[in-house]
This record gives structure tokens, sequence and C-alpha cells, in this order.
């Protein structure tokens, strides 16, 4: 059951990467605080959703699963920031390498196992990722030069460039390593998603109030349609990752974390850009450590 679970959190958030980028304006320094609103917003209707159909929860469920929260939401403020300064085929591989810090994490201090065969399968995901990531750099470097263009130092060398993929990681890798902690000992997966979805609804009501009254911004939902659907694949990822996690934490989170590949095929699909066959060959790499997990879980 976990390995159907991962597969649908991949296929969610893998949508949500990719309306997260297209709702994400290099020209709107507010954007990552609209994407925050929107997806909030979203988690908090879900979460009223699941009360009403007789979902276990109570207001000390939030208290008991913040510190998770806290560390997710933190490190998706800083994907959404990250997502105006660079690509998506940059920055998502190097944030979803979290995953086998999790991983590493589950299994040098909670002492979980892995077989040698789930051992190699969490390489190949993660191999999968890290050469996605270079031949992605590679392959936009070159364009650039047969192209003439010189872009803005801080989309390429510089740190900022960089600073929030990978602070992105750590973060997250910290809080699915929390998650699997308070999910194995102090709250069940129902009463912790509900409470996460709550924590960000409250996050979205400061990002209002600092956005529209303080900023005295003005919201067009017209504007905002790809943060709204962002929101919406994000839920549902979220919805299906927590029971996953609750599942089987140490392999499930590098699993979950391949959806950056997936991610990729669908920018590809929708926006029309093509892969090369390096990267057909790492996505396939990627695709027989996915199985094997399955078939090994």
């Amino acid at each position: 059951m976990w390995f159907i679970l991962s597969l649908t959190a991949i296929l969610f958030w893998s949508g949500s990467d990719l309306f997260s980028k297209i709702g994400s304006k290099p020209d709107d320094k507010y954007s990552h605080w609209k994407m925050v609103m929107a997806v909030g917003t979203v988690m908090g209707i879900h979460a009223v959703i699941e009360l009403c159909r007789g979902a276990e929860f109570q207001l000390s469920d939030i208290l008991t699963y913040l510190p998770v929260s806290f560390l997710y939401i933190l490190a998706m403020i800083l994907g959404y920031i990250g997502l105006r300064y660079v690509v998506l085929s940059i920055s998502t591989p190097i944030c979803n390498s979290s995953g086998a810090v999790a991983a590493l994490l589950c299994f040098f201090i909670l002492k979980e196992t892995m077989s040698g065969l789930q051992f190699f399968a969490v390489a190949l995901v993660c191999m999968g990722i890290f050469l996605l990531s270079v031949f992605e750099k590679r392959q936009e470097d070159a364009e650039r030069m047969q192209s003439g263009m010189v872009p803005d130092r801080k989309y390429t060398h510089s740190f900022i460039a960089i600073f929030f993929p990978i602070f992105y990681c750590i973060i997250d890798g910290l809080g699915t390593f929390a998650d699997a902690l308070v999910l194995d000992r102090y709250i069940g997966e129902e009463s912790a998603n509900i409470a996460y979805e709550f924590t960000f609804l409250l996050m979205a009501v400061f990002a209002f109030i600092y956005v529209v009254i303080v900023k005295k911004q003005k919201i067009r939902l017209s504007a905002e349609k790809p943060k709204v659907l962002a929101g919406v694949f994000e839920t549902a990822g979220q919805f299906a990752y927590i029971y996953a996690l609750g599942n089987n934490a140490i392999v499930a989170a590098p699993l979950i974390s391949s959806y950056c590949i997936f991610s990729l095929v669908w920018a590809r699909i929708i926006l029309k850009e093509k892969l090369s066959w390096k990267q057909y060959v790492v996505i396939a790499i990627a695709a027989i450590g996915i199985v094997i997990l399955g078939m090994e879980g």
C-alpha cells in the first residue's frame, strides 16, 4: 500500500512543482508569500473537509506536530523563493535530494533497516537525481553560449542561485526525519496531516496580512490560477505522502523524492521542450530504482 501512496504523492507533487514554477514570477517579490496564501487556503479547506468526515483530531495535535510543520513550511517557503531565481530543472533535483538525507537519518539514528537491494535502489534514485541536475546545468550553459546570452550573475554563479534549493534540501530532510519519528511515537497520520494543514492555513493568514494589509498589494485571482492549482496538487500529494511515510518511512522518503524527475517530464510535455538521450538514460535509471523499491516494499 505504501508503494501506491508513494506513486500518488509523486504524481501530484510533480504537478505542484510545475504550477509553482509557472506561478513564481521573477519580477514579483511577494510571489512566494502569495504561493503560501494559495497553498495554505487549499490545505485549510481540505482539513475542514476531513473534520466533517469524522477524522480524529485535537487542537493539541497542532502543537505536537508543530516542529515537523515548521520544518516543512520553512523548506517550502525557501523553495518558492528559489523558483524566482533558478530554473525548475536545476532547483528541483537539488531540493529533492532531501529524501536521501532523511533515509540516512532514519538508518543511523532510528536504526531502521534496509536490505542490500533496497540500498542499491536508493542509490539508483539518488544517482539519477544528481546526474539529472548535472546534465541540466551543462545543457543550459551550452544553450546560453550558443545564443551568446550573458545571464544575470545571480541566476548562475552567485550564492543566491544555490542557497535556496540547498537549504530546502537540508531542512526538508530534517523535516522528513522528524516526521518519521513523530508519526512512529506520538501522533497518527490522519491527525498529523490535519495539524500540518491548519498550521499552513495560519501561515496563509499571516501572509495575507503582510502582503495585502501591510504592503498594500492587490491580489487578482485571475492572475493567480497557477498558484491555486499548485495548492490543490500540493495538498493531494501531502495527503498521500503522510500515509506512505507512516507505513514505510525509510524507503518511501527517497522514493517520493524522485518526483523531481517526473516534474521535468511534465515540464517537457507541457512546455514542448525536449529531453536529451542522457536525460532519458537517467530517468530510466531512476525508474529501475523505483520498481525495485516497489517489489521489495
